[in-house]
């Protein structure tokens, strides 16, 4: 029994020292103005798309009570938000010598990897939750009242939580394999961008004949796309929680290629 409290009372402690590392990350990066400037320029670039300038996906002279064009265009925009969020996970602290105070924290790899991930993952959140404004306007605006296709919307906002998670996954990797921040940043652009696009482009090819279907399968876009229609395949999320667990173990392979 005796035994059994020890164990209990180890994890205890390790689990309040990870929150402590989440609630310090979430700190650090709030606490400096390009945290809010990068969530700002997210919000506002979204509202321009949606709002003002006279495209396909602008709400008012679309002339449909939805919101399609958000869930087109904030992928895009994730692509430069998420590795901006993570860019400094673990190169800033490499670079200013501060990786080696972390590694003396009672915790293991994975442990400082999830605190870095859930922070990260915390603030995409939070920029995405003044975006439920736009759902109420189109609710507000639709005739009648309420007509909207909500169980869609919905839909999408969770398929675009699990590409957020996604492409937090592979920031945190690409700042764990370079000591410079913008490496960092356009290494997680380019990989995220790949994965996202790189294997529709290569289905659309047609080359491959009757393995095309599955080449498409292997990219983000097919899983988010199905997602955003408003029914949760249990494919598509054990899609995004592999990826996700992929990219979290490849940065814990990276850090302890490092370690001295």
């Amino acid at each position: 029994m005796t035994s059994k409290n020890t164990i209990f009372a180890h994890t205890n402690k390790n689990a309040n020292r990870m929150t402590a590392l989440y609630f310090k990350e979430i700190r650090s990066f709030l606490s400096s103005l390009m945290g809010y400037v990068i969530i700002l320029v997210f919000l506002i670039a979204i509202s321009l798309f949606l709002w003002v300038f006279p495209t396909e996906f602008n709400i008012f002279d679309y002339g449909y009570a939805n919101l399609d064009g958000l869930f087109v265009i904030a992928p895009f925009v994730f692509l430069f938000l998420v590795p901006s969020l993570t860019m400094r996970s673990f190169a800033e602290e490499k670079k200013s010598g501060t990786i080696e105070l972390l590694y003396t924290r009672p915790l293991t790899d994975m442990e400082i990897i999830r605190a870095k991930f859930m922070a990260s993952f915390t603030l995409i959140i939070i920029a995405l939750i003044p975006t439920l404004i736009y759902y109420l306007t189109v609710y507000t605006l639709g005739f009648p009242p309420g007509n909207i296709d909500s169980g869609s919307i919905w839909g999408s906002y969770i398929g675009l939580l699990f590409l957020g998670g996604a492409f937090t996954a592979i920031g945190i990797f690409t700042s764990s394999v370079s000591d410079n921040q913008v490496t960092s940043f356009v290494i997680a652009v380019i990989l995220s961008a790949f994965i996202y696009l790189g294997f529709e482009l290569i289905y659309s090819l047609d080359l491959f004949g009757s393995v095309d279907l599955f080449i498409r399968s292997l990219g983000i876009s097919a899983h988010y796309s199905s997602i955003s229609r408003g029914v949760i395949d249990t494919r598509d999320v054990v899609y995004f929680l592999s990826l996700i667990v992929l990219f979290l173990y490849l940065t814990k392979f990276s850090l302890s290629r490092r370690k001295w």
